[in-house]
């Protein structure tokens, strides 16, 4: 009787059941105690990573990614005392300039899809 209260996917984590006397119900059922040990499934959630960059491109490249980068860093004006809003605008200066001048790895199959 005990196995037709768990559903079929819990049926192995049941390690123990007993029933309590004494129920002060005017019913034929009697009450279950169960020992359940169930391990929850570690969800694996993927948050927005940065794009992988092209590293090559970027060491080839290095003198003119080096200019462009100090040419929009001088280009800021650090009137602001406020320490994030500079960090944002120094942060979108280096993205932006490696996205534009060096580009993104393009991701490349391991193996063809469909072989000859």
């Amino acid at each position: 009787m005990d196995y037709t209260l768990v559903k079929h996917r819990f049926r192995n984590s049941v390690k123990d059941v007993q029933t309590l006397p004494g129920a002060d119900t005017d019913s034929d059922h009697n009450l279950l105690f169960a020992e359940v040990r169930t391990r929850l499934k570690t969800i694996i959630r993927f948050h927005n990573s940065r794009p992988r960059l092209d590293l090559e491109k970027l060491y080839g490249q290095r003198q003119r990614v080096q200019d462009t980068l100090e040419e929009k860093i001088g280009a800021i004006e650090c009137e602001s005392g406020n320490v994030e809003v500079q960090w944002k605008s120094i942060k979108e200066c280096v993205l932006d300039t490696i996205s534009d001048l060096v580009g993104k790895v393009e991701k490349r199959a391991r193996k063809p899809w469909i072989t000859q």
